[in-house]
């Protein structure tokens, strides 16, 4: 017998929007997409406490939408959460990107560079989602490097509301080539602990993917407010 239950539950429902929020940024599940609760729960295992609690985090970070008698929806991003949200990103990477270059270690250059060919392969052979996952990491990286908690948790809040757009927006294949060769160009300032050049380069990167996003948007035919 379960001496504890409460406490499974809530370690079920911890896992469960941990692979709920990977379906979302892989594109499994897509923006604007119904979700449907018998079929996640066949394909986990589980019954619907556990899994509505899971979408009640999801809701709080913006992933998903839930509204009464309708259920819940894979949530949508605003053009103008873009143009809010953006920006602010573009300063925090500046920043993490300036902070890194003056700890970078010659282990943690070694990492970002076996990341970067491993993206670089993933993009030569097409691979979306294996591609997009380690982009994801090395920014991340750049942020563990910098070593400023405060930083990083601001990101990270900030990426709970829109990496399900940044991340998984498909790119045409001028906009990926783009992307690579800012990747390109920040692993170079990286080699040259140029916090001054990476910093100018972050911010440029996130103008690009911005306006990956808007083009995404307008793909999916997102609406103009909500």
């Amino acid at each position: 017998m379960n001496e504890h239950p409460l406490i499974a539950r809530r370690s079920l429902a911890t896992e469960l929007t941990g692979r709920l929020r990977d379906m979302i940024v892989e594109g499994t599940l897509k923006a604007g997409d119904k979700i449907s609760e018998p079929d996640l729960c066949d394909l986990f295992g589980v019954s619907r406490t556990p899994l509505r609690e899971a979408l009640k985090v999801l809701a709080a970070e913006g992933l998903v939408d839930l509204t009464p008698n309708r259920g819940a929806r894979v949530a949508r991003i605003a053009p103008e959460a873009v143009e809010e949200l953006f920006p602010i990103m573009g300063m925090l990477e500046a920043l993490a990107g300036e902070l890194a270059c003056a700890r970078l270690t010659p282990d943690d250059l070694s990492r970002l560079e076996t990341m970067h060919a491993e993206m670089i392969g993933h993009w030569r052979r097409g691979e979306w989602v294996p591609y997009s996952g380690l982009n994801r990491r090395i920014h991340e990286e750049i942020f563990r490097i910098a070593g400023n908690a405060t930083l990083a948790g601001l990101y990270q809040n900030l990426m709970v509301r829109i990496h399900a757009v940044r991340f998984v927006a498909r790119k045409t294949p001028e906009r990926w080539a783009e992307a690579i060769e800012d990747h390109e160009r920040m692993m170079a300032a990286l080699r040259k602990r140029d916090g001054a050049a990476l910093s100018t380069l972050m911010r440029e990167h996130l103008r690009h993917k911005a306006d990956v996003v808007h083009e995404a948007l307008r793909q999916l035919g997102a609406p103009e407010q909500g």
